[in-house]
C-alpha cells in the first residue's frame, strides 16, 4: 500500500463501471441483480479507508484486467490494495466505536446508535478480511490508534468525530468507485458506501449539520484527502 502514484477517481480506463457502460442490456440487468444478493457477503465487503495512493498496483491494465474474474478466483492486486484501503479505515472505525462504547462518555439514544453503528463496522471489518484471501491477498494489520482526545472531550467531541469519520467513509468509497475491476467488488462497495451514508446522515442529524452536507451530489476523497484526514488518529 505504498504507492506513489496519484489517481484521480474515474481516471481508468479499465475499471467495471467503464466496462459496465459498455455492456449490452441484459448484462448491465445482471449486474444490477448481482448487486443485490449481499446480505451474506457481497454487502459487507467493503468501507473506506486510510491507506495507500489514488492507483493501487497492478489494477486496470490491459484489455481484460481483474473485473471478469468470477468469487473466490485470484483478484487483480488494484483490487486487493483497494479493499485493503477499505479495512484499513474499518479497523480505525471499529475500534473508535469500541472505545467509546467502554468509555461510557455517550449515554442515551446517543450511546445506542453507538452501539449499532460499531456492530455494523465490526462485521464490515470480519468480512473486508475474508475479502481480501479470497482474492488471494494477505489482510493488513489493524492499525494502533490515538482517540484519547476525542474521549476527553465528551460526548458532543465524539458524535461530531464520528461523523466526521462517517462521512469520510462514504466519501472514500465513492473516491474509488471507478478504480475497480472486478464487479462483484463493485457492487458490494456501493452497497456499503450506501450503508455508510445512512450512518452519516443520522449522526449529521444529532450534531445539528445537513443530512446531505455535500448537497443534492455526493463528493468523492481521494486516498490522500482520507490519509490526512485520519492521520491524527493513527498511532506512528
Amino acid at each position: 500500500m505504498n504507492n506513489s502514484s496519484t489517481r484521480e477517481p474515474g481516471d481508468g480506463q479499465h475499471g467495471a463501471l467503464d466496462r459496465l457502460a459498455r455492456e449490452d442490456g441484459d448484462s448491465r440487468a445482471q449486474f444490477l441483480k448481482m448487486a443485490g444478493v449481499g446480505a451474506a457477503g457481497a454487502l459487507a465487503i467493503f468501507v473506506a479507508a486510510c491507506g495507500g495512493s489514488d492507483e493501487p498496483t497492478g489494477g486496470g491494465g490491459g484489455g481484460g484486467g481483474g473485473g471478469d474474474k468470477p468469487s473466490g478466483s485470484k483478484g487483480s492486486q488494484g483490487d486487493i490494495d483497494i479493499v485493503n484501503y477499505a479495512l484499513t479505515l474499518e479497523f480505525l472505525e471499529a475500534d473508535f466505536y469500541q472505545q467509546v462504547i467502554d468509555s461510557g462518555e455517550v449515554t442515551g439514544p446517543a450511546a445506542e446508535v453507538a452501539k449499532f453503528i460499531g456492530a455494523n463496522e465490526q462485521e464490515h471489518v470480519a468480512a473486508l478480511m475474508a475479502t481480501v484471501e479470497d482474492l488471494g491477498g494477505t489482510p493488513v494489520q489493524a492499525p494502533q490508534t490515538n482517540f484519547e482526545d476525542v474521549l476527553a472531550g465528551g460526548q458532543k467531541m465524539i458524535l461530531a468525530t464520528a461523523a466526521s469519520v462517517e462521512n469520510l467513509g462514504a466519501a472514500a468509497y465513492l473516491g474509488q468507485a471507478g478504480n475497480i475491476e472486478n464487479m462483484d467488488i463493485l457492487a458490494a462497495a456501493l452497497s456499503i458506501h450506501t450503508n455508510e451514508a445512512r450512518h452519516a446522515a443520522v449522526l449529521n442529524q444529532v450534531t445539528g449539520k445537513s443530512i446531505v452536507p455535500d448537497g443534492a451530489f455526493a463528493k468523492p476523497a481521494t486516498m490522500e484527502q482520507v490519509l490526512k484526514t485520519v492521520k491524527p488518529f493513527i498511532k506512528a
